[in-house]
Formats: C-alpha cells, structure tokens, sequence
C-alpha cells in the first residue's frame, strides 16, 4: 500500500465525468423516510467519506477517497490527490475521511487517516483559481480505527482524536496555517493499545459541559483546567472494541447514555443507559440494540459487522437516530463473521414511549440498502438543503449518496 505522503506530487485538479449511476429505492407510503441511491463509483478507492460545499455554489459535495463530486447530480468529479483503485480483497490508502476548513481560508479541505497506525494528512483546497490540492502533514502517527473529529477542547476548531503510542488524547493545528505538525494533547496514562484497537467517541458524559473521551474499556473525564495531567479514567466494559461511540442522552432523562457496536468484525449493537451506583458514581446498563449473537435479532433484523456508526436525526422528530450497517469484504471474502451477507444499510429509530415510569426508549429498524453497507467510517448531512438527512458512504463497493426523498 503505497501513502498518500510518500513522494506522490499532486496533480492539476481534473474535471472528469464520473461514472455515476442512480438507482431509486422503492417509493415509500406517505410520511415514511426513503432514499435515492447514487451510486459515485463502483470502484474501490477508500473506507470513508465527506460531505461539504468545496467550491462554495451552495450544493452539497461528496467525497470519496481521491476524489470529490458535484452536487446536486455528483457526475463531475475533481481530484484531490493521485488516484488508485483498489483490489477489494486487500485495502485502500484511505481509511477515515474529515471534512473542514483547516486554514481558515473559507474553503472546505479534506482530511485523510491513510492506514491505523499512519498519518493523517489534510488536502488545501485550491479555492476559486483551481489547481492542485497541496497535501500537509497533521500527525504522522494515528492508532485506533475509529479516530474522530471534533471540537474537544471548546475553542471552536475541531481536533483529530485517537490515541498514539499507548497514549491517549488528541491533535489540533500549531499555528494559523496549520502547516506546521499539529501538536498532541495526551488524555490517558500509557496503555497497550496498538493501531488496530477498535472503539473510539467522545461526548459530554458526566454534563459539566466539557467533552469526555471513550473507548471500549471505559471514559475519561476532561478535567475542568488543562494543566497536562492525565484525565481521570472511569472503566466500563463497552463492548469488545466495535465503531464510533456517541455519548446521547437516549431515554430523555436528562444525562449522556453511550451508544456503541460492540465488536467490529462480530455482533452487537448496544446503548448503555447511565445510572448512578450506590457509591454516587456513574455507571451503565447495557440494552441491545442488535444482539451480540447471530442467532438472536431486533425484529427480524440481524447483520454482522458494524464498522461505522453515526447519529442523525433521519425523519425530523427532534430524536437522534442510529445509522449503521455490514462492512463489506472487511478482510476478505472468508474473513470474520458473516463475510459473504447483503452488505446492508440500516437506520435505527429511536422511539420514546411514555410509561409509568417516565419513557421507554426503544429502536425500530429501517433498511435503506442491501447492497452498499459501510466501510471504516461515513458521513450524515444535508446536501441539498431541504432540512433533512442525507449519507454518504464510502467502501469496498465503491462510493455511493444516499439522498433523502422529500
């Protein structure tokens, strides 16, 4: 697998007509969520995927590994770096995909985790005069499959979070250019996690408003002053190591449940309810979403798997969803449970019942396609700005959107 950083010069930003093909999903009775199907590629370019608007029309782009695509019809597409097409049976040279204005400069660039336990580079996009994407190291060293994006630190500008060398913690631009490498804030004391560690989020667990870290083992609490002592680590088994973890209050009681696959390459998936011990500390119950046994379903509903999961609020009801799905071809077409089952794509309704004691959270499964799943990580967002929800995946099927019927 070659990096996107060893010696390839990027070239002229190229307009090229993509193969894209379109394939409705089923018209859906009044009121129900559907999807239309675009299908950006079928050629295996990388596990992730963005969404933004890189050359400011006010259309919603896709990205898919080299490559991003115009919206609203995603049949031009623009490099971003050297492309190179993959053999589904190995890997890729992009395996997590962010999207953001890095430099400030008001043009959306994309970031890259090349490989677990690789750098994660960021792409400057060229803005209005066009050219090519001049790639910038971040930091070179990136373990965990499900590194995240997000503002921890709550100065507004988003952080690559991860844990790298046994530490765990996270990395944000040195200075205004962010050309120079980003400097490591670590979280953790060291541990002996290795670049293939599964299970990775943050949110604000405890609600003192500053945001916590997870990881399968457990949750570490950012401290209320930043004075680079290790945050205080609370363990809790999440799972075996599975995908993105969310911190969401799911039954509407007011505090941050967790939300997490339980193993990656297996089954389950769970939300954890938070509750108080005895002992005045937070602790967990476990309610299986999908069980951890292939024998055992949610209505009917069962697929192994579950590399990537987000949140979204998918049919507008103020109530953050689940979206998930079956990785394809993970290692290969004999490789882990399950390898040759419909690589499905699920979205997971959340639905509050009222009860005697309070509400009921439970979730209801919806099949978008059978015949996509996930890759390593994707993307939610509103692409054409009618207000809802729409997907972008990225996997070893090759690239697809998922729009949102009105």
């Amino acid at each position: 697998m070659k990096s996107l950083i060893q010696g390839r010069g990027l070239q002229q930003c190229a307009v090229v007509i993509a193969l894209a093909t379109w394939s409705g999903v089923a018209n859906a009775a009044e009121g129900e969520v559907a999807f239309e199907k675009i299908q950006l590629t079928g050629t295996f370019h990388a596990e992730g995927s963005g969404i933004g608007d890189f050359n400011r029309d006010g259309h919603g782009d896709a990205v898919y590994g080299p490559y991003w695509y115009e919206g609203p019809e995603f049949t031009t597409r623009h490099e971003i770096y050297p492309p190179e097409d993959f053999d589904p049976n190995g890997y890729s040279n992009n395996f997590i995909t962010f999207v953001h204005d890095v430099d400030g400069d008001g043009w959306t660039d994309v970031l890259a985790n090349v490989w677990p336990g690789k750098e994660v580079a960021w792409f400057r996009n060229p803005g209005e005069q066009g050219g090519r994407w001049e790639q910038q190291l971040a930091f070179p060293v990136v373990d965990n499959e499900s590194p995240g994006y997000a503002d921890v630190t709550g100065d507004g500008t988003p952080e690559i979070v991860f844990h790298t060398e046994g530490v765990l913690g996270f990395a944000g631009p040195s200075e205004k250019t962010a050309r120079e490498r980003w400097l490591f804030t670590p979280c953790s004391e060291m541990h002996g996690w290795g670049k293939y560690t599964h299970g990775l989020g943050f949110g604000d667990v405890n609600g003192d408003g500053r945001a916590d870290l997870l990881m399968s083992e457990g949750w570490w609490e950012q401290p209320e002053a930043a004075d680079g002592s290790a945050w205080k680590k609370h363990p809790f088994p999440f799972g075996a190591g599975g995908a993105q973890m969310h911190v969401y209050d799911v039954d509407g009681d007011g505090d941050g449940d967790v939300i997490t696959s339980l193993k990656a390459h297996d089954y389950g998936l769970s939300w954890f309810e938070q509750v108080t011990g005895d002992d005045g500390d937070i602790s967990f119950v476990e309610h299986a979403i999908l069980p951890g046994v292939a024998e055992e379903s949610l209505d009917g509903v069962q697929f192994s798997q579950p590399h990537a999961v987000q949140l979204a609020d998918i049919n507008g009801d103020g109530l953050m969803d689940i979206v998930t799905g079956k990785r394809f071809w993970a290692h290969g077409p004999k490789g882990d449970a399950d390898p040759a089952g419909a690589a499905v794509l699920y979205w997971f309704e959340l639905v509050h019942t009222a009860s005697d004691d309070g509400v009921t959270a439970h979730y209801r499964p919806h099949l978008i396609d059978n015949d996509s799943g996930v890759g390593t990580q994707f993307t939610t967002g509103d692409l054409n700005g009618d207000g809802k929800v729409d997907i972008v995946i990225g996997n070893k099927k090759g690239g697809f959107v998922f729009r949102q019927k009105s």
